[in-house]
């Protein structure tokens, strides 16, 4: 849509719930919703699962499945996007969602629990690229800060009611019956997001150049994803092997490098003025926050001895405070760098503000309001990084540089959470020992939040 062409008539952007985007934005935001259904539930569960199926020295490397899973299909359905359209790889997505959901609540072993965590992340890549591309398709560039603020809006319920349901059901059904009561909820949203899957959206040129290749990329997301495994298994056994361990440490490391300097923007590894660090920023945020809030009910439980569901208070006021920093972005009142600066100086000091959950004589109720604060900055920085890097694509790069915002956000996240439960099992998992690693943990990632400040403004582009 375009301005109108009378000088003297005034422009007013469109509403994303009017008449023209009513459709497409609420079956975006249904979706959205069941998504965050999902994710706010397993990381509640996550300690019970655990115990459960005899698997607590796999605990950070349950999540960093599903994450490095999501990072081989994102850079696949980036393409497909690109060439074919967002709808077939975000039903393919769904789909796939979908059934690692079942093979999780069917689990009777930590092995089929983490081969179903990958066919979620498998399912979910699609889906989180798919979407991304959809809004850069559908609705004009001046009414996407609204959009992402809205998906950001889209956890408010989900993370007031979710974490208490979670653990109200595990506690009086069996955790198992959080994934499968989530599979039910997919068919309503679908039937919803139908009509604007259909909608024409890919008039549009094809893809070119060497991040369009299907046979090279798709080599590089598995080096990458590959790359990502070894890494996190070298870290795993430094402890007890640690010569083997080294050298698995950096053939993971290299294959790695060969991956994502194929998957991201040139010079995104050595943060490029503009796209490049766009991209690399969003990787930098989720291993801060995510490092920290996979072990934030671990903690609470084993060493405070809250309930499942108390323990999910925390993770419910961090998103809420997403909710609210995503609002407030986009009333773009300063400029992105200083709202990326913002939110990672927010990120810092709400990791270092939950440190004092599991000192002795300290409730365990601080995480609260240091996860609010974290959540803000969260919501202030994500929301602008993901409006940022559309408006510095071209047309014809946006699936793929929609993929490679997804994977610095996965490979973040996994590798952050995998060297988090390699610490901690060096550490040990009797209370005062999980009270030590969460508090280690919690320094390494401020660390990086503290360099994402720092290197915020290199968003900006060189020509600004």
């Amino acid at each position: 849509m375009t301005a109108p062409k009378a000088l003297d008539t005034p422009y007013d952007a469109p509403r994303i719930f009017g008449p023209a985007y009513r459709t497409a934005t609420l079956g975006i935001l249904l979706v959205v919703t069941l998504v965050a259904f999902e994710g706010m539930s397993v990381s509640v569960i996550m300690p019970e699962v655990s115990k459960d199926l005899r698997a607590l020295e796999l605990y950070g490397v349950s999540f960093s499945a599903f994450f490095i899973a999501s990072l081989f299909a994102n850079v696949v359905a980036g393409l497909w996007a690109d060439r074919r359209g967002y709808a077939l790889p975000f039903l393919a997505g769904l789909v796939l969602f979908v059934l690692g959901m079942a093979l999780a609540g069917a689990a009777t072993g930590k092995e089929m629990f983490l081969l179903a965590r990958a066919v979620q992340g498998l399912g979910a890549g699609p889906t989180v690229v798919a979407l991304y591309v959809m809004i850069a398709r559908v609705y004009p560039q001046d009414v996407r800060p609204r959009v992402f603020a809205a998906l950001s809006a889209a956890w408010v319920l989900p993370s007031m009611i979710g974490p208490s349901v979670a653990g109200f059901v595990a506690e009086h059904l069996g955790w198992r019956w959080v994934f499968f009561g989530i599979i039910p909820l997919v068919v309503p949203a679908l039937l919803m997001l139908l009509p604007s899957l259909r909608r024409p959206s890919d008039d549009h040129e094809p893809a070119t150049g060497p991040r369009s290749r299907p046979m090279a990329m798709t080599v590089a997301a598995t080096a990458t994803a590959v790359g990502s495994g070894v890494l996190l298994y070298g870290v795993e056994e430094l402890y007890d092997a640690p010569l083997v361990s080294v050298v698995w440490c950096v053939l993971g490391l290299a294959a790695l490098g060969y991956g994502l300097a194929r998957l991201l923007p040139p010079g995104a590894l050595r943060f490029g003025r503009g796209l490049p660090t766009t991209v690399m920023m969003r990787g930098l945020f989720a291993a801060a926050f995510f490092g920290v809030n996979g072990f934030i009910p671990l903690a609470l439980t084993d060493v405070k001895g809250f309930t499942t569901a108390q323990a999910g208070i925390a993770l419910t006021t961090g998103a809420l405070g997403w909710s609210a920093g995503s609002y407030l972005q986009s009333r773009r009142v300063i400029d992105p760098y200083r709202r990326i600066r913002m939110g990672a100086a927010c990120v810092t000091a709400g990791i270092l503000l939950v440190v004092p959950s599991v000192v002795a004589g300290i409730t365990g109720w601080v995480a609260v309001p240091a996860w609010i604060v974290a959540g803000f900055g969260m919501g202030m920085a994500m929301a602008t990084i993901n409006v940022t890097a559309l408006k510095q694509s071209p047309v014809n790069e946006q699936g793929a540089n929609s993929a490679a915002l997804s994977v610095t956000d996965m490979l973040g996240a996994a590798l952050a959470l995998g060297v988090g439960g390699a610490l901690s099992n060096v550490i040990g998992f009797t209370p005062s020992q999980i009270a030590v690693g969460f508090a280690v943990i919690c320094g390494l990632m401020a660390l990086i939040g503290l360099a994402a400040t720092f290197l915020s403004a290199r968003v900006t582009d060189p020509a600004a």
